[in-house]
C-alpha cells in the first residue's frame, strides 16, 4: 500500500514521505509523490546517529529512496548512515542550514554491504566502554569537563567525543591520551547541557518524552520572568528539567498568558467597598478569575470574582462611589465539594468486618423456644 487517499475533501497523504525515524531533525516529504521529484537532483540528506546529519552527492545514480542506509565518504574512510530525505526538499533544507563550502560536499559511496554493517556494530557497541573510560581518563588529567557521549565512525576509524564544560579546556594531552587508549582518529565537540539531554533522552514530568529528544532543534534561552507570569511556583526542583537547566516549556505558552494578563487590572490597585478594602491575592490568567483578600499580607476572607467587576469597581472608586459587595453575584445554594477521603475514617473496613463477624454467629445459633413456636 502506497498511499492513503482521505476521499472526503479529494485529498491524498503519501506515506512515502513519512520519516524513517523518530529524531528531531525529520521532515516530512511533501514532494515524495511527485513524479520525477527524486531526478530534480542528485543531492541526498543521510542521517546519522541523534543529532548529526549531512548531504551527500549520490554520483553513482544509486536508485536512493527514503530509509536506506548507505556508505557515504569520511575523512577519513566512510560512514554508515540512514537517507532521510531526496529530490528537490533537500536543496530547500540546504538553504536552512547551508554547508559552509558547497564544494566540499562528500559522496555517497554505496548501499551498505553485510560486512559494513558487521563494522558499524561492533563500533557501535563500543561506544559505552569508551565514553565510562574517556571519563575516567579526564578526571585523571584532572580536566573540568564532563564528556556525555561517544560516537564512533561506521568504519570505526574515528571517534567524535561530546562533552560539556563551563569554560575553555585545554584538552590536547586529553587526545594524545585517548588516541593511545582506543587507537582511533579523535574529535571534540563541545555541546550544552539541554543538548546533552536531548542526546541521551528520557521523560519529562509531564509523562511525555522529552521535548529535545523528539522535535527541538534550536533552544531558545528560558528566564524565571516566564515563570512569574504563568504565577508558576519559583521553586528551583520544579522549574528545573532533566538538563538541571530552567524547562523550555515554560516558553511555549508565555505569550498567550502575557496577552491574557493585559485585560487584567493593575494588581496595585485596591478595590473599595463599604465593609472595607480589598487587595490583590492572586488571579487565573486564563479564566479571567482574580481572587482578593481583605489583609495585604496573608490570605483573609478571600473572594474570587472576574475581571470585569473588579474593572467595574476601579470605575466607581474613581468617582467616588463604592459598592456595598465585592462580589455581585447571588449567593449559590448547590451542594458544596465533598471530599471523599474525609467521609470515613481508616477503621471503617474493620467495623465492616465485624459486623459480619456477628452475623456468622448469628446464623450458626440454635433458634430458641419462642423463636421455633414462631
Amino acid at each position: 500500500m502506497d498511499e492513503i487517499i482521505y476521499t472526503k475533501n479529494k485529498m491524498g497523504l503519501c506515506m512515502r514521505g513519512c520519516p524513517k525515524q523518530s529524531c528531531q531533525l525529520n521532515v516530512f516529504d511533501y514532494l515524495a509523490d511527485i513524479p520525477g521529484n527524486a531526478e530534480t537532483t542528485d543531492l541526498v540528506e543521510v542521517q546519522f546517529k541523534n543529532t548529526r546529519k549531512g548531504y551527500y552527492h549520490n554520483v553513482n545514480n544509486l536508485p536512493l529512496e527514503k530509509g536506506d542506509i548507505v556508505a557515504v565518504e569520511a575523512s577519513p574512510g566512510h560512514d554508515i548512515g540512514t537517507v532521510t530525505l531526496t529530490g528537490k526538499l533537500v536543496l530547500l533544507q540546504m538553504k536552512r542550514t547551508p554547508p559552509k563550502n558547497p564544494d566540499d560536499i562528500k559522496r555517497v559511496y554505496r548501499k551498505v554491504r553485510p560486512v559494513d554493517m558487521e563494522k558499524y556494530e561492533e563500533a557501535k557497541a563500543r561506544e559505552h566502554e569508551t565514553m565510562i573510560r574517556s571519563r575516567q581518563i579526564a578526571k585523571e588529567l584532572g580536566l573540568e569537563m564532563k564528556i556525555g557521549d561517544v560516537e564512533y565512525q561506521g568504519d570505526g576509524n574515528k571517534a567524535i567525543f561530546y562533552y560539556i564544560a563551563d569554560g575553555r579546556v585545554d584538552f590536547r594531552q586529553l587526545i594524545k591520551v585517548l588516541a593511545d587508549a582506543f587507537h582511533v582518529r579523535i574529535e571534540m565537540k563541545q555541546i550544552g547541557a539541554r543538548q546533552e539531554a536531548g542526546r541521551i533522552g528520557g521523560f519529562g514530568p509531564c509523562g511525555r518524552e522529552l521535548c529535545c529528544t523528539t522535535w527541538m532543534k534550536n533552544f531558545v534561552s528560558v528566564s524565571t520572568a516566564a515563570a512569574r507570569f504563568q504565577d508558576l511556583s519559583l521553586n528551583p526542583q520544579k522549574m528545573a528539567g532533566q538538563c538541571a537547566k530552567l524547562k523550555c516549556c515554560m516558553n511555549f505558552e508565555v505569550d498567550q498568558y502575557v496577552e491574557a494578563s493585559r485585560t487584567l487590572p493593575s494588581r496595585e490597585i485596591p478595590l473599595e467597598t463599604t465593609d472595607g478594602a480589598y487587595y490583590f491575592f492572586k488571579a487565573d490568567i486564563l479564566s479571567n478569575m482574580i481572587t482578593y483578600s481583605t489583609d495585604k499580607r496573608i490570605a483573609a476572607n478571600l473572594t474570587t470574582i472576574s475581571a470585569e467587576r473588579a474593572m467595574t469597581i476601579i470605575a466607581m472608586n474613581k468617582e467616588g462611589k463604592k459598592p456595598a459587595r465585592l462580589d455581585d453575584r447571588e449567593p449559590d445554594n448547590a451542594q458544596k465539594h465533598v471530599d471523599l477521603a474525609t467521609q470515613e475514617d481508616l477503621t471503617r473496613f474493620d467495623k465492616a468486618k465485624k459486623k459480619k463477624k456477628k452475623k456468622k454467629k448469628s446464623e450458626g445459633k440454635q433458634p430458641t423456644k419462642n423463636e421455633a413456636e414462631e
